[in-house]
């Protein structure tokens, strides 16, 4: 009887094809409202973040590869190149979303709300990075994280999906001051993901360790999208964002 896959093995052979169907998923849900509007977009901001974007699915699909073929020297020179790319990505999504926020004296609840949508999500991001950084040593810790970063991601893409090819799931959507949070579509999703790696990887390996204290961050960036546009802390750190 064949056994089941176990989940380094998994990441070992397949996290490159994984990574390339994220990719594929990011270029459906972008398809309309930005690659077939390039001549369309108000502002260099748009493309500058999609570039860094790319760049970045573009190594998540690579590094793994290069893991899988052998060439592990590649891979570390290729990766010293994110501790550039990084920043630049993080920078370039803080600095479109700040350009769409409206004036601060016309900010609302729905502003605090995106603001956490966003900026936490960069946070959640940087750690996760950060951790895959600091066990780049360690190759199956190093991979779980870098893997992970592609989870807080997902609602960019997962939004403009729904809103354009799946715009009857939108009224289902929970609203926050009559908004509907189409965002918690990818966050079910996500830790439905988070989930099963969590129970994959102690099947596998005994581990607890990582996936579910990722699945914890995500459960606590979700909960600072859906309620902390009611604090008045958060509030205060919009507007500070905003000016």
């Amino acid at each position: 009887m064949k056994r089941p896959l176990k989940l380094e093995a998994a990441l070992y052979r397949n996290s490159y094809i994984y990574f390339i169907l994220f990719f594929l998923f990011m270029l459906w849900g972008f398809s309309l409202t930005y690659f077939a509007r390039l001549q369309e977009q108000s502002s260099y901001r748009m493309h500058f973040h999609g570039i860094c974007l790319i760049l970045w699915c573009l190594l998540l699909i690579i590094q793994p590869y290069l893991i899988r073929t052998g060439k592990q020297n590649l891979h570390r020179q290729i990766g010293k190149t994110t501790y550039l790319l990084v920043p630049v990505l993080i920078y370039s999504t803080l600095d479109l979303f700040k350009f769409r926020l409206p004036p601060v004296e016309q900010m609302t609840i729905v502003n605090y709300h995106h603001v956490a949508l966003i900026v936490n999500a960069m946070v959640l991001f940087a750690i996760l990075y950060g951790l895959a950084l600091h066990h780049r040593r360690n190759g199956p810790i190093h991979a779980r994280y870098m893997l992970s970063t592609a989870f807080p991601m997902f609602t960019p893409i997962t939004d403009r999906i729904i809103y354009v090819f799946f715009p009857s799931l939108v009224p289902y959507a929970p609203k926050i001051a009559q908004e509907p949070v189409v965002p918690i579509y990818g966050f079910v999703l996500a830790d439905l993901l988070l989930l099963g790696l969590s129970i994959w990887d102690w099947h596998s390996h005994k581990r607890w360790n990582i996936f579910p204290i990722v699945l914890i961050m995500h459960l606590v960036y979700h909960y600072s999208v859906l309620r902390f546009h009611t604090y008045a802390f958060w509030e205060k750190f919009s507007l500070w964002f905003a000016s």
